[in-house]
C-alpha cells in the first residue's frame, strides 16, 4: 500500500519559520509531481508549491520568495522550508504525490493527511 506521512507542523510566531517534510512509502517505482497545498478554515484548498521529478518548481503567489520546496528522490521525500511566516500562512497543509508509478503498474495520484500550521503570537 502506498501512502504519504507528513510531518512538522506545529505553532510559530509571525516571521519565524518552520520545515515541513513528506515521504512515500510503499511499492513505488517513480513519482513525476510532488507537492504541497493548503487549506484554511472557510477557504478552498490552494496551491503552495510543485517539484517535478527534474527539480523544476511553482509556487502559489503568496509564498514566492519566502518558501522553498524541495526533494529527495532516493528518499520519495519532499520538503518545504517556510520561512517569515505570516498569521495567514495558518492552515492544514497537505502533501499530493502525482503520476506516482508503482511495482503493480498502476498510476495514482495520492494525498497525504495534512499537517497543522499555526502561526499567532
Amino acid at each position: 500500500q502506498v501512502q504519504l506521512v507528513e510531518s512538522g507542523g506545529g505553532l510559530v510566531q509571525p516571521g519565524g519559520s518552520l520545515r515541513l517534510s513528506c515521504a512515500a512509502s510503499g511499492s513505488i517505482v517513480s513519482i513525476d509531481d510532488m507537492g504541497w497545498y493548503r487549506q484554511a478554515p472557510g477557504k478552498q484548498r490552494e496551491l503552495v508549491a510543485i517539484i517535478t521529478d527534474s527539480g523544476s518548481t511553482n509556487y502559489g503567489d503568496s509564498v514566492k520568495g519566502r518558501f522553498t520546496i524541495s526533494r529527495d528522490n532516493a528518499r520519495n521525500t519532499v520538503y518545504l522550508q517556510m520561512n517569515s511566516l505570516k498569521p495567514e500562512d495558518t492552515a492544514v497543509y497537505y502533501c499530493n504525490a502525482d503520476r506516482l508509478r508503482t511495482v503493480a503498474r498502476t498510476t495514482l495520484s495520492i494525498w497525504g493527511q495534512g499537517t497543522q500550521v499555526t502561526v499567532s503570537s
